[in-house]
């Protein structure tokens, strides 16, 4: 059974930081695209930044453009993760994060493209 599970979600003052990871088990996700949702209240979930595979070694990270040089994504082969490290986080930022993984090498923007997801993590930014 192949799972995904978020963790390193919290409570945070604006302009902190937080470290989300992601742990795939069941199968390796090596080779493949996986990338960060998020979800606020009363909103549709939202693409944040996927990791699409550009060699046998390396990915590319794609984001949209509220989070471009504040988060990070970043994958490691060898413990089959994912991680977003979040930096100078404000209130738009709260949200519940997913991790969500698709057996393509491409990252997309869109839920329907998406095979497996994760239960979320709960992300809270204070002003």
């Amino acid at each position: 059974q192949v799972q995904l599970v978020e963790s390193g979600g919290g409570w945070v003052q604006a302009g902190g930081s937080l470290r989300l990871s992601c742990a795939a088990s069941g199968r390796s996700f090596n080779g493949y695209a996986m990338a960060w949702f998020r979800q606020a209240p009363g909103k549709e979930r939202e693409f944040v930044l996927g990791t699409s595979r550009i060699d046998e070694n390396g990915y590319r990270a794609v984001g949209i453009d509220s989070v471009k040089d504040r988060f990070i994504a970043t994958r490691d082969n060898a413990k089959n993760t994912l991680s977003l490290q979040m930096d100078r986080l404000g209130p738009e930022d709260t949200a519940v994060y997913y991790c969500a993984a698709r057996l393509q090498p491409s990252a997309t923007p869109f839920r329907r493209d998406y095979d497996y997801w994760g239960q979320g993590t709960q992300v809270t930014v204070s002003s």
